[in-house]
């Protein structure tokens, strides 16, 4: 009866195989579910073909920097408001604006504002909430010109 009471737990081989798999199977787990998410929430190329996008680089960024546009984006009480002024500080009304606003790690919840040019900048209601926003602006200017600029917003 002495030996039943000191039996106690024994450490066998069964139970080390199960505590290793077990753990390799946790990590493994981890680094599945990381690449899965790494993957599907990739936004994807910028452009289609690298090459010839690269054809026309040189000569239409001398051309955006020509215009001298600084952008500048804030959002304050519901509304996103994109401020383009010319080198001598003026408002810049474009020809045309497209902008997409997102997360800076997705393209899940892309907004398309609808940007109206009033008092001076553009302004489009958004509902946004904290965190790193980008917003992917390509706009033309009066002779046709076209500016490409990611700007980014942080909201705390």
């Amino acid at each position: 009866m002495t030996q039943d009471k000191h039996k106690g737990f024994q450490m066998t081989g069964r139970k080390v195989l199960i505590i290793a798999v077990s753990s390799f199977g946790v990590i493994l787990a981890a680094n599945l579910t990381l690449a899965y998410n790494a993957v599907s929430t990739f936004p994807g190329l910028e452009v289609d073909n690298s090459f010839v996008a690269s054809q026309n680089f040189n000569q239409e960024l001398a051309e955006q920097l020509a215009l001298g546009w600084d952008v500048k984006a804030r959002h304050e009480d519901g509304i996103l408001t994109l401020s383009i002024t010319d080198p001598e500080g003026q408002p810049v009304q474009v020809a045309h604006l497209d902008a997409v606003l997102g997360a800076a790690t997705h393209v899940r919840a892309d907004k398309v504002p609808e940007f109206r040019f009033t008092d001076g900048a553009y302004r489009a209601p958004v509902d946004i909430g904290t965190g790193n926003w980008n917003i992917r602006l390509h706009a033309v200017a009066a002779d046709g010109t076209e500016f490409r600029q990611r700007v980014v917003l942080h909201l705390r």
